[in-house]
């Protein structure tokens, strides 16, 4: 048992995955005895973190059997996950395989001090977690900024008009504490966040080398995952993938340049090529999708999407020539532009870049509804499945 101790994390992150269905299946991935996958499986059930099925019903035409099998507890602790972006923030809770428990009703305005806006956030999980009654292992927020490492600073919060080095994780950890929430609370990128997410429950599943671009309500966001692993760099700020220039003549951008993919490739930029002025009822993400969605037949709205789609795969086949991943997953914005005209899309990265022309990188939509949120989780998940004893203790 000593040995299925140091089990419990692998064998909790194989279930939160999905990579781990049944007990035969863990054993395997664990490389222990079944005695100690059992021991295993049940001291995770023990703890509430997941549920084992020891009569699972057997598949028709099976012989012998069928193994137990895993899954995570339904009505298991949560984590508290936030989000805030240009047009507003929401909160959730999230189980333990990156499952949406309740959602609060978003907020369409963002204060300029982050403080209330962090207290706002964090409140409105408060009463997610009073009116569900479920444990909290910890808080994960998702803002649209490079957040600098060690001390969680909000480097360039353009599109909220936050103070440049607001220190989001620690007045963030201080609204949770002040709450009454237990456990350890972090901060991070949105687009980092989501493409952890994706990785480990959506459309990355199964990738080495991850290559994620999304733009969401405002300017346009990149993350990597590595070997398995987000890589942030050596504080926290690699992948700023928004100010690659795709178009040099282009949009002064907020950094000081011209023509970023910032300001080339997101919501805004098609409302403007289109012609469209945008509107204040609804955010401009759900303007330029509605766009694409509706009204795409006409020559305009075409027109301003293929101006998009080109400038989106020349950013793209830079970074596939820089990075080499062997999958692209796309969000926000950027994946209806893929679902409008995918052909384009690839042909485009295809012919600007080296390894595109030997073969071709798959390029995919983001599959998770709320990925930055989901994210925001993983975030405060984590020590748990690094160490489900000492952090549920």
């Amino acid at each position: 048992m000593d040995r299925g101790r140091g089990a419990l994390g692998p064998a909790l992150e194989l279930v939160h995955t999905g990579r781990a269905p049944t007990r035969a299946v863990l054993t395997a991935e664990l490389g222990v005895t079944r005695a100690t996958a059992g021991a295993v499986a049940a001291e995770l059930e023990a703890l509430g973190l997941i549920r084992v099925d020891a009569r699972p019903a057997a598949a028709a035409g099976s012989q012998g059997r069928p193994s137990h099998r895993l899954e995570v507890a339904e009505d298991g602790p949560v984590a508290l996950a936030a989000q805030v972006h240009a047009d507003g923030f929401r909160a959730a809770l999230v189980g333990l395989g990156g499952r949406i428990v309740a959602t609060s009703p978003g907020c369409e305005t963002v204060d300029a001090d982050p403080a209330k806006v962090l207290g706002s956030v964090v409140e409105a999980g408060a009463e997610l977690l009073r009116t569900t009654g479920r444990r909290c292992v910890g808080a994960g927020l998702a803002v649209p900024s490079a957040v600098a490492e060690p001390d969680g600073l909000a480097l360039n919060p353009l599109h909220l008009a936050w103070p440049v080095g607001a220190p989001v994780r620690r007045i963030f950890a201080e609204c949770v504490r002040e709450a009454g929430i237990t456990g350890p609370a972090f901060a991070g990128n949105d687009v980092n966040l989501a493409a952890l997410a994706e990785h480990r429950h959506g459309a990355g599943s199964g990738a080495r080398d991850l290559l994620c671009v999304a733009t969401g309500h405002r300017g346009v966001g990149g993350a990597l995952v590595l070997d398995g692993r987000l890589h942030t760099g050596s504080s926290g700020l690699a992948l700023e993938v928004g100010h690659l220039t795709v178009n040099p003549e282009g949009r002064p951008c907020y950094c000081g340049s011209r023509g970023c993919l910032d300001v080339e490739a997101d919501p805004l930029a098609l409302l403007v090529e289109a012609g469209r002025e945008p509107g204040p009822e609804v955010s401009l993400l759900q303007q330029a999708n509605d766009l694409l969605r509706t009204q795409y037949a006409d020559p305009a709205v075409r027109s301003a999407a293929e101006a998009l789609i080109d400038r989106l795969g020349l950013g793209l086949a830079g970074l596939v020539n820089i990075l080499n991943p062997d999958r692209i997953i796309l969000g926000g914005l950027h994946r209806t532009l893929l679902d409008a005209d995918p052909d384009r899309l690839r042909a485009v990265v295809a012919d600007r870049s080296l390894w595109g022309q030997s073969g071709g990188v798959p390029i995919l939509p983001c599959t998770l509804d709320h990925n930055s949120l989901v994210g925001a989780a993983e975030l405060a998940w984590q020590p748990v499945l690094d160490d489900p004893l000492a952090a549920l203790r």
